[in-house]
């Protein structure tokens, strides 16, 4: 049950029996040769493709968040921490005031973490509030299946690249990038990050069989539907 495929009406129906939602969380940042869009597209998918058994609405994707170190690429937009948090109170408020009390946010770009303990403020706040942290692509079941497949993959890699973050027409690279140095990352800044990763691909190869997406994606919408029916007693 998608809020954009959806009317007030539909929502206050669900709302007589059921009080759960989910909200994604993405980004808008480079992601090499894939959309700048990636963190969006991948999380609000997940997040409906496991909702939608189970009849639970899911919010459009936040579309913006925390990517300061990736701001010496065009077509990246950070927002302050402050801000973004400020943001989300407010988007998790008026969920509350409009009925919802159970959400779980699948959270779309590792950058978003710093802003987990407003989900924490937000339930001391509000009686009878619970709110689930997810991060779908580094959750337990997904993580391991994606070592299986192949351990060397990271931010724009192939464990990124489904057929809805691909651009048409655009030629990828057909060789393994070795991982970046990852302990330089956090050192420097935009431009200094930039001069370090290259097209953006933080190590892998761009692109792999659809088979092997394809049983990553299974195993993800699995993992995020059980954080949705689980007990949230």
């Amino acid at each position: 049950m998608r809020i954009t495929d959806s009317n007030w009406f539909e929502v206050e129906d669900y709302l007589k029996t059921d009080d759960r939602c989910v909200l994604p969380l993405g980004s808008t940042e480079q992601h090499a040769y894939l959309s700048l869009s990636v963190d969006s597209i991948l999380s609000e998918k997940v997040a409906s493709d496991a909702a939608e058994p189970l009849g639970v609405p899911v919010f459009p994707a936040v579309a913006y968040g925390l990517t300061p170190y990736f701001m010496g690429f065009p077509g990246s937009v950070s927002l302050k921490l402050a801000t973004y948090a400020a943001l989300l109170r407010d988007i998790l408020d008026s969920l509350y005031a409009t009925g919802f009390r159970r959400v779980l946010i699948v959270n779309g770009h590792g950058g978003n973490s710093p802003v987990q303990p407003v989900t924490m403020e937000w339930m001391e706040s509000n009686a009878g509030a619970r709110c689930r942290f997810h991060d779908w692509w580094r959750a337990p079941k997904t993580w391991a299946c994606v070592q299986e497949i192949d351990p060397v993959a990271s931010h724009a890699s192939w464990m990124e690249n489904f057929p809805w973050t691909r651009l048409p027409g655009r030629e990828l690279p057909q060789e393994k990038k070795p991982f970046v140095p990852f302990d330089k990352l956090r050192d420097r800044n935009a431009a200094g990050v930039r001069a370090l990763i290259g097209d953006g691909n933080y190590g892998g190869h761009y692109q792999r069989p659809d088979a092997d997406t394809d049983r990553l994606w299974s195993v993800a919408v699995e993992e995020t539907r059980a954080q949705l029916e689980g007990d949230w007693a």
